[in-house]
């Protein structure tokens, strides 16, 4: 579809010109939404006639021992990149390759177990289809994105997936838009069913990435910020109130735990106790802790992540929890400032 010509000054966002310094009129949005619509009907549509080809497309990675090659060129070959990111953060194993390059070498890098997935619209890109023949040699299956099922492209695939779109979001419709996000949106559908039939877990996804905040949420213990030894803060049962203070002071927690003999975890006495205690005129020297104490406090392992750990105190409103062991021992305490220097929170 062809637009109308617009005349001089006037843009696809309104009558001012790119760089004329003037304000865009309400027409930008409303052109915004429309792209934001067409794009919505074709992963709808798409939605709607996926079918066994998409299955047959899970088994084929699944069944091959190598790793998958995702490959396109332009528009395509940006979403080809990102489509092997995906998969191979969701545990495939993938890589992109160029496919001009690999008619200049890189195609050494595809071996006999390999998926190949080329990305075309047309299904007709001159580099890609350059390669299917030496693809086919090397022994490696061909997974076709276009938007023709009668393409070259398509003809060659083992499996073929159908993303072709009414019409593209460009108001010329011409440049790739819906296109490419109906492919984007098919690679992700195609990584996530992977990702289920391997049964891979949050625990494997924050093991490759290790670098970011998500990876330090799902991989972090509480036994590795929590504090140990002389750093936790504890008195023993028959202790004073004056000498829990004392241990709150000293540590700086804004609590104490409260032993046994064994060290087995009886109750806590924090800021918020001494408050309450304080106002009821309470004697600081003669009263003892156990008398005071907040008894069967909420407590965490030392192997939980410390993920649950932030989201207990979220929930109980408290700032510091003690670390017990499976025998209910004081191996540990965990404050909120800890957790936010680990960069957890």
């Amino acid at each position: 579809m062809i637009s109308a010509p617009r005349t001089p000054g006037q843009s696809a966002l309104g009558d001012v010109a790119p760089g004329g310094g003037g304000r865009a009129s309400r027409s930008a949005l409303e052109l915004a939404q429309r792209v934001l619509q067409i794009e919505a009907d074709a992963i709808r549509a798409m939605m709607e006639r996926l079918d066994g080809r998409f299955l047959d497309a899970v088994t084929l990675v699944l069944a091959r021992s190598g790793r998958v090659v995702v490959s396109g060129i332009g528009k395509s070959g940006h979403v080809a990149r990102k489509i092997a990111s995906t998969l191979a953060s969701t545990g495939t194993p993938a890589y992109f390759v160029h496919p001009a390059e690999a008619s200049h070498g890189d195609l050494g890098m595809v071996m006999p177990g390999d998926v190949f997935i080329g990305i075309s619209y047309s299904g007709e890109s001159n580099e890609l289809l350059a390669i299917v023949p030496l693809l086919k040699r090397q022994g490696a299956k061909l997974i076709a994105f276009t938007g023709n099922p009668s393409s070259t492209l398509a003809r060659e695939a083992d499996v073929h997936l159908d993303v072709a779109v009414a019409q593209e979001a460009c108001p010329l419709n011409l440049a790739p838009t819906a296109s490419t996000t109906a492919s984007l949106a098919l690679g992700d559908a195609l990584a996530v069913a992977l990702l289920d039939a391997r049964g891979f877990s949050a625990d494997d996804f924050a093991r490759s990435h290790p670098g970011g905040s998500l990876g330090r949420r799902l991989l972090t213990h509480v036994s590795d910020v929590m504090r140990t030894g002389e750093a936790i803060p504890a008195v023993t049962l028959g202790a004073t109130l004056v000498e829990g203070v004392i241990e709150i002071s000293r540590k700086g927690m804004g609590m104490t735990a409260v032993v046994d003999d064994g060290q087995r975890l009886l109750g806590i006495f924090t800021d918020g106790d001494l408050r309450r205690s304080l106002e009821r005129d309470v004697n600081l020297r003669g009263t003892r802790i156990e008398e005071v104490m907040t008894r069967n406090p909420r407590c965490v392992r030392p192997d939980a992540l410390a993920a649950e750990a932030v989201e207990m105190m979220e929930r109980t409103k408290s700032t510091q929890i003690p670390v017990v062991d499976a025998e209910g021992r004081l191996v540990g305490a965990l404050n909120i400032h800890d957790l936010f220097r680990s960069k957890v929170v």
